[in-house]
């Protein structure tokens, strides 16, 4: 089975569709959003609507912490303008995009697999796997061999060992043997709003089959998504960070 893997969607219709596009190219028969479906873009209620379409045909979805805020009130560690897109959010999702978003859960187990947006020791904590301590304290809170996150907004991946855990700098398109002797952790990098000065979207393949994790690098029309925050009134940052990819 070959798994397409989506985080940090972050309401950008243009590079969902340029996502969904290249893994339906890569032949993927079953999908999972690693949450933050919403906040930062243009246009929420469309990627609610789609994600949800394909929970509808099976794929899995977990909560992010901008899902989170929507639904509920912007936390506190939230930057202004973090929580200022939630507020405008939440006045254009609708009462089933918004029960869709409450019922998503913190994480899904599924097979070998950990499906998470922030980390395995504390979902709703939301705390960041942004280095080897981090990578090697989620690692040791789950059983399950692969974890699969999100929130990071940077593409990585992680192996456990012994002392902190090992790390691979991924190259788009080359795919990398998840060996079956090793423990693994892996963060796509974010579809909607990358932050790693590469503005392309970024997602991944995991090919369950034998056992291989691509990530994928997508170019798609950020100029088309900035343009179109600015116009919402939206934060100007949020725009500039999709034209510069941070």
């Amino acid at each position: 089975m070959r798994i397409a893997l989506l985080a940090d969607l972050h309401a950008n219709r243009e590079a969902t569709e340029a996502c969904l596009a290249a893994l339906e190219r890569e032949r993927c028969t079953h999908h999972v959003f690693l949450g933050d479906l919403i906040g930062y873009g243009a246009d929420p209620g469309w990627v609610v609507d789609t994600v949800r379409a394909q929970v509808e045909r099976g794929a899995v979805a977990v909560l992010g912490n901008h899902d989170q805020a929507a639904i509920e009130a912007p936390s506190e560690r939230m930057v202004p303008e973090a929580r200022a897109a939630i507020a405008w959010t939440q006045g254009r999702l609708d009462e089933a995009q918004t029960a869709f978003l409450r019922a998503l859960p913190l994480q899904v187990e599924e097979d070998d697999r950990l499906y998470v947006h922030a980390n395995a020791w504390a979902p709703a904590d939301w705390s960041y796997v942004s280095g080897r301590a981090a990578a090697t304290r989620s690692l040791e809170a789950t059983a399950q061999r692969l974890t699969f996150c999100g929130h990071e907004h940077r593409p990585a991946l992680y192996y456990a060992q012994p002392g902190p855990a090992g790390h691979f700098e991924p190259v788009s398109g080359q795919p990398v043997p998840l060996r079956g002797s090793r423990r693994w952790l892996a963060i796509p990098g974010a579809c909607g709003q990358p932050r790693d000065g590469d503005p392309a979207a970024a997602c991944a393949v995991y090919d369950s089959d034998d056992g291989s994790l691509t990530f994928l690098r997508v170019p798609y029309d950020h100029e088309r998504a900035a343009a179109k925050i600015v116009a919402a009134g939206l934060p100007g940052a949020f725009a500039q960070r999709l034209l510069t990819g941070g």
